[in-house]
């Protein structure tokens, strides 16, 4: 069993930082002042969590978090993703477009019906995509290129028989 983890050993200095950090307005901070302050006082992580109303693991993240970064823990980070990657790249824009104007039949499909997923399947078959996309995924791409898709779309098979 791992021994329980407690704040490292703080300076004056910190510990006056985290005590101003108790009376400050952003909820975040002052949570995480208070879990610093009371491991500094020698509790253990599970009473911690009792006491505060959290869970013994996000104490754990906290003092991770404070022996790694130090008081700028004390400042919530971001949600967002520091790197977003494009699911569709803009050079395949134009080969978009000439497959939307193809028969779902000359792609080797059994329908004649042109739908978001056929579409994603066929991105995906011709390497166009590193996996296989939803349909909000292909249906934004369209909507960035001005394209308007509601529904699926019949692609005429032929003449039509009596």
């Amino acid at each position: 069993m791992k021994p329980p983890l407690f704040v490292r050993p703080l300076s004056q200095a910190e510990r006056e930082a985290l005590r101003q950090g108790l009376r400050c307005g952003d909820s975040f901070t002052r949570r995480r002042c208070q879990l610093l302050l009371q491991s500094d006082k020698g509790q253990r992580p599970s009473q911690i969590a009792a006491a505060l109303g959290c869970s013994a693991q996000a104490v754990r993240n906290t003092l991770r978090a404070f022996a790694a970064e130090g008081l700028a823990c004390l400042r919530q980070k971001p949600s967002r993703p520091k790197t977003i990657h494009a699911v569709w790249s803009k050079a395949r824009d134009e080969d978009l477009h000439a497959l939307l104007h193809q028969s779902p039949s000359s792609l080797g499909k059994p329908t004649g019906v042109r739908t978001l997923r056929l579409a994603a399947e066929v991105f995906f078959e011709k390497g166009w995509t590193a996996r296989l996309l939803c349909r909000e995924s292909i249906r934004l791409v369209l909507k960035r290129l001005g394209i308007s898709w509601k529904r699926a779309k019949r692609w005429p098979l032929g003449p039509q028989r009596p």
